[in-house]
Formats: C-alpha cells, sequence, structure tokens
C-alpha cells in the first residue's frame, strides 16, 4: 500500500553568514540614496514655506504700510488746515511744528496750494523716492491745498525690509535645522530599511551558490520586509522538500526498476549461454517482468500528469456523490470478478473540484480497497456533508494496516508488508492525497489488522 503525505520539515532557523549580509552594505548606495531622498523632500518643503511666507508676508505689510501711510497724510492735512485757519492763508501760516513733527516720525512732508504749488516742505522731501500718499486740506468742507507723504527709510517705511530680513533669517535657520533632522532620520530610516534587505540578498546569493541551508531568519524590520523574510524562508522550505522528494523519487524508481530489469538481464544472459532452455514457463516469467516494468512507466507517467495537474487544476461545481458513482460504475466488473461486494451510501455532496482529477482519487481509492480484500468481502463507498466539508470515504473489510505503516500508507513507492503479493508500484494513494490537498482538503487513513481500512477524503463544500 501507499501511504500518508509526510508532514512538512519544520522551518531551519539557519541564517547566512552575518558576514555575507554585512557584505551585501558594502558598497551599497541605496542607504545613501534614500537619506537624500528625505533630506531632499525636507528642503523642498521648507523651501516652499519659504517662498510662500515671504510671499504673503511681503504682501501683508506692504499693504499695512500703504495703509499708514495714508492714515499719516490724513493727519499732516489736519494739522496743515489748522495753520491756514490761524493765519488765514498760506502766506503766513506756520507749518514748522507740522514740518517738525514729519521729520520726527521718519516722514517726509510736502504741503501745496489749492493751485498745486509747494508751500512747505521737510529738507529731504525731494531726495526721497517710493510710493506717496496725498490728502486734501480742507477748510469748512472746502479744499484749499494738499500734503504729500513718503516714507523715508529710518522711520515706518524700513519696517517692511526689516520684517523680511528677520523673515528670511528665520526661514534659514528653520531650513537649516530641517536639513540637519531630515538628514539624521533619513540615515536612521535607511540603515533600517537596507539591513535587512541587504540580509535577503546575502541568503538569496548564499542559496543561489548552492548553500540550501541559508535563511533570513528572524529580522528586525518593518512589517513587510519581516513578512517577505518570512516567506523567503517559507520557499527555501518548500524547496528542500521538493528537492528531497525528487532525490527520493529518483531513489525509489531505481530500486523499483532494479529488480525487473536484474531479472531479464539474469534471464536473457542464461538463454544466451545455454543454461536454460527458452521453456514457455521461462519465456512467460520473462515476460511477466517485461509487463512490470510497464506498468511501473505507466504509473510514472500517471504520477507525471498529477503533478501537472495540482498546479492547473479546472474546478468546476460537481456533485461528488456524482463523481464517486462514476468511478464506482467504471470498475464494478473488476469487483465482480475478485468477488468483492461494492456498496454505495451516496448523498448530494456539492464541491468546487477538476472532475477528472477528483474521479482519478476516487478510482484510486477503490482500487487500493480492491487490491487488499478478499474475495467475499466488502467494499463500502459513502459521501455526506458534514459542516463546511463535504467527506467521501471509502471503508473495506480487508487484511488491515499494522500500526507502524499506517503513517506511511501515503508515501509515493512505498509497500507494506501486505503489499508484498500484490501487483502495483505504490504510488496510487500518494497521488490520491497530493490531489487532495491541491483541492484544499485532506485525504487520512484509519485502519486495524484483520478488520480492514478506513480512507476518508474532506475537502471543502461548494
Amino acid at each position: 500500500m501507499t501511504d500518508a503525505p509526510r508532514p512538512p520539515a519544520p522551518a531551519r532557523q539557519g541564517t547566512a553568514d552575518p558576514r555575507a549580509a554585512d557584505g551585501g552594505l558594502h558598497g551599497s548606495t541605496l542607504g545613501p540614496r534614500l537619506a537624500l531622498a528625505f533630506l531632499g523632500v525636507a528642503l523642498a518643503a521648507v523651501a516652499l514655506i519659504a517662498v510662500l511666507t515671504a510671499v504673503f508676508s511681503a504682501v501683508d505689510v506692504s499693504s499695512l504700510v500703504n495703509r499708514q501711510r495714508t492714515d499719516l497724510a490724513g493727519a499732516f492735512a489736519v494739522a496743515a488746515a489748522g495753520s491756514w485757519e490761524q493765519s488765514g492763508g498760506w502766506a503766513n501760516a506756520h507749518l514748522a511744528p507740522t514740518l517738525d513733527l514729519a521729520v520726527g516720525t521718519g516722514v517726509q512732508l510736502q504741503v501745496r496750494d489749492a493751485g498745486g504749488h509747494a508751500v512747505a516742505a521737510t529738507s529731504g522731501f525731494a531726495a526721497v523716492t517710493g510710493p506717496t500718499a496725498s490728502a486734501p486740506v480742507l477748510v469748512e468742507g472746502k479744499p484749499v491745498g494738499s500734503v504729500l507723504v513718503r516714507l523715508t527709510a529710518s522711520g515706518l517705511g524700513a519696517a517692511d525690509g526689516v520684517l523680511r530680513d528677520a523673515l528670511l533669517r528665520a526661514i534659514a535657520g528653520a531650513a537649516g535645522l530641517a536639513a540637519l533632522l531630515a538628514l539624521v532620520t533619513g540615515l536612521g530610516v535607511a540603515r533600517r530599511i537596507t539591513r535587512p534587505v541587504a540580509r535577503l540578498i546575502a541568503v538569496t546569493r548564499a542559496m543561489a551558490g548552492g548553500d540550501r541551508s541559508a535563511r533570513a531568519g528572524a529580522i528586525r524590520a518593518p512589517g513587510e520586509l519581516r513578512e517577505l523574510a518570512v516567506a523567503f524562508d517559507n520557499m527555501a522550505d518548500t524547496l528542500d522538500r521538493e528537492d528531497k522528494i525528487r532525490r527520493d523519487l529518483v531513489a525509489s524508481v531505481a530500486h523499483e526498476l532494479r529488480t525487473p530489469v536484474a531479472v531479464l538481464q539474469a534471464g536473457h544472459e542464461a538463454l544466451l549461454d545455454g543454461v536454460t532452455e527458452p521453456t514457455p514457463e521461462e519465456l512467460g516469467s520473462l515476460r511477466d517482468e517485461v509487463l512490470r516494468l510497464a506498468r511501473m512507466v505507466d504509473d510514472l507517467q500517471t504520477m507525471a500528469a498529477a503533478d501537472a495537474a495540482v498546479l492547473q487544476l479546472a474546478r468546476e461545481r460537481r456533485d461528488l456523490a456524482e463523481i464517486a458513482a462514476a468511478a464506482a460504475d467504471s470498475l464494478a466488473r473488476r469487483f465482480e470478478a475478485a468477488e468483492v461486494t461494492l456498496d454505495r451510501d451516496l448523498a448530494r455532496a456539492p464541491v468546487l473540484a477538476d472532475e477528472r482529477w477528483m474521479h482519478q482519487v476516487v478510482t484510486n481509492l477503490l482500487g487500493n480497497a480492491l487490491k487488499f480484500t478478499p474475495g467475499g468481502g466488502t467494499v463500502t463507498i459513502r459521501t455526506w456533508q458534514e459542516g463546511g466539508d463535504a467527506v467521501l470515504e471509502v471503508a473495506d473489510s480487508g487484511v488491515g494496516i499494522p500500526a507502524d505503516e499506517l503513517p506511511r500508507v501515503f508515501d509515493r513507492f512505498w509497500r507494506g508488508q501486505a503489499a508484498a503479493q500484490t501487483s502495483g508500484s505504490g504510488i496510487g494513494l500518494a497521488i490520491a492525497a497530493e490531489l487532495a490537498q491541491a483541492h484544499g482538503g485532506t485525504l487520512t487513513a484509519a485502519s486495524q489488522p484483520g478488520t480492514g481500512t478506513r480512507l476518508t477524503l474532506t475537502v471543502p463544500r461548494a
């Protein structure tokens, strides 16, 4: 008989040589590039903030200065109107106090009569350039002249430049601090990211170089990189298991082929040397070995096709009971010839399955039960639903399986003591177990020597 799939080998916690991981960092530009990226983003953000701050502050300060210039012009116009009223005209108007007040506040002032001619002005008025504010001089509601106001660099007019310079200095200091913080943070984050990446690169190179024991192991890194390390180790473990399966397969095939080939070689040499006569019995024995080889080749082809099917299943909604009935019908004559009763108890059990390969699973289970059930015995096939699963059971009243052999019944090419007298290569149940797993299900075996065997297939219900 064949055996149950061996449990996956536990993931090895071996890691690649730390020197290899450090070597992965040597000469790498990923860390510096990440740090420079952080620095560039920080500087770009600070520059944008600086530009926006400078623009909006300049607009606000200019608006404030214009408003102040207009207000000052209005105030000096009122003072000039008072002087005009006291003297009865511009000719004797006493404007010196107004002009002195203007100079004291950092303002250049010019007073004009109604015709626009200058009546009086501060000494530096003509030398100051820039925006000018004007206001009419009103006496009893009638304009008798006007005043012009210009701000000097020593007074309120300097506020715009002073504030802009202060803002630029503050922005430059903030930019420098932000750049320093971005550089430190970037180096830290880059190191945290690049160390596990370098480790993964190192173990990947080690595996590519033939070190199948190389593993990333537990790493301190962001969640995505930890998941990547776990996935890498799982992949490495899977490759190890598949490699071991391939080696075991080659060894098993070589072992199975050795006996019939040796018998054929010995028989033919004996015939060629004249040691034995080509009697029907001798030729029949050689023919039996040839047929045994042919069966093994067919089994290997079936196994290869099943392995390919595991990767390319065409699942559709099917009834497991109908698949089981079709498989039972295909083997009905073999059961009759062996004088073994095949009982059916098939309840509806919808599944998502590849009908061809699920039929192969059921056929293998029934064929295995028939092989180990003597004449007069009974094989029962049942299907039912249980929770979220569809279940198929094949139970026989055959010789049973010893407890020490039961864990291996799904191993490829493994045959127990009871199988020594039966034909077969020992891959039927192995193929069934692999196809069951490919459908997201399980195949289990329970048996007691002398009381028969029960094989149970459980797959998710559609």
